[in-house]
């Protein structure tokens, strides 16, 4: 049997997202996703945010980079993905992302009204 590297996040967008285009063309998104959670400790509320890097290609990234923007709430479905780089400092570093399959919005009417206006000027 093999396994299952299934992702769910809903959170808002930490920063807005960066668009590039990569050798060959190939483009892709990136940006940093916040989670939060809430619960008592010692009879106080304490809230503990999780950050996240989310990272979309392709034609995924192409209709992602014109519906989203810093602090939208967005549903993601992916996988994780860890990888190595050589920093700045010449020392070999690790990063996981979430490699999204597939997102929608998620908010009030409003909020994906405002949406939907800004994508049609921009088509």
């Amino acid at each position: 049997m093999s396994g299952v590297n299934k992702v769910i996040l809903v959170g808002h967008i930490g920063k807005d997202p960066e668009f590039k285009l990569l050798d060959g063309g190939i483009p892709v998104l990136t940006f940093p996703l916040a989670t939060s959670e809430i619960f008592t400790k010692n009879g106080s509320k304490v809230e503990h945010t999780e950050w996240h890097n989310i990272v979309m290609w392709r034609s995924l990234a192409e209709t992602a980079v014109r519906l989203l923007k810093k602090n939208t709430l967005i549903y993601i479905e992916g996988k994780l993905r860890t990888r190595s780089f050589i920093g700045k400092d010449d020392i070999k570093r690790y990063t996981t992302e979430i490699v999204v399959e597939q997102f929608n919005l998620v908010g009030r009417a409003s909020d994906l009204k405002e949406v939907e206006n800004n994508v049609s000027l921009t088509q």
